[in-house]
């Protein structure tokens, strides 16, 4: 199947769950994370703030401040193509609608808070469709991949996806990057990374 028809088929279907499917869904994939050891373990731990249908993190940031984790979230620099990370206390007061109407980290505290992606443990992807080689494929702008490849190849990669995201061979392109992990709600999978 083609790539961009895949995505939007794939998307589409997931923009069909309700709210409460999705928080429920969601919740069922947060509650296999917290039992993960990896995540046990992580100090520092760099995570997307959901937008529209993603599997929602806003629990799992909450969770990982009230354990005492340093929560970075990115920033994207559209013109540079990257992302920063920043790390956040209160995603009540520490976030407002960045590029896309995506929740990012505040002007006022971008440049006190910006860390090193070196010292990142864990990184929590979205993506529009996962495979079970713990392939991704993300929106098309390639943002993730590069950070991960280029800024915090040590970090542990983890997607989180619904099940109906899941196929069993995405069309990869030569760009995108393996995971180690994808949690959706009914299972978790050990990429090829």
């Amino acid at each position: 199947m083609d790539l961009k028809i895949l995505r939007k088929d794939t998307l589409l279907q997931r923009d069909m769950l309700s709210r409460e499917e999705q928080r429920r869904r969601s919740m069922m994939i947060i509650n296999r994370i917290i039992g993960m050891p990896f995540y046990k373990g992580a100090a520092t731990v760099f995570v997307y703030v959901d937008f529209r249908s993603e599997v929602s993190t806003r629990p799992l940031i909450t969770h990982m401040l009230q354990c005492g984790k340093k929560v970075l979230v990115p920033v994207t620099l559209v013109r540079e193509r990257d992302l920063l990370a920043v790390s956040i206390k209160d995603p009540d007061t520490d976030l407002a609608p960045g590029y896309c109407s995506i929740p990012e980290p505040i002007v006022t505290i971008r440049e006190k808070q910006m860390i090193s992606p070196g010292t990142i443990d864990i990184i929590f992807l979205p993506g529009s469709v996962f495979d079970e080689r713990g392939g991704r494929m993300g929106y098309g702008g390639g943002y993730y991949d590069r950070f991960v490849s280029q800024k915090a190849p040590q970090a542990l990669r983890v997607g989180l996806s619904y099940e109906l995201q899941m196929v069993k061979k995405a069309p990869l392109q030569d760009h995108d990057e393996l995971l180690d992990y994808i949690i959706t709600e009914k299972r978790t999978i050990r990429g090829s990374r």
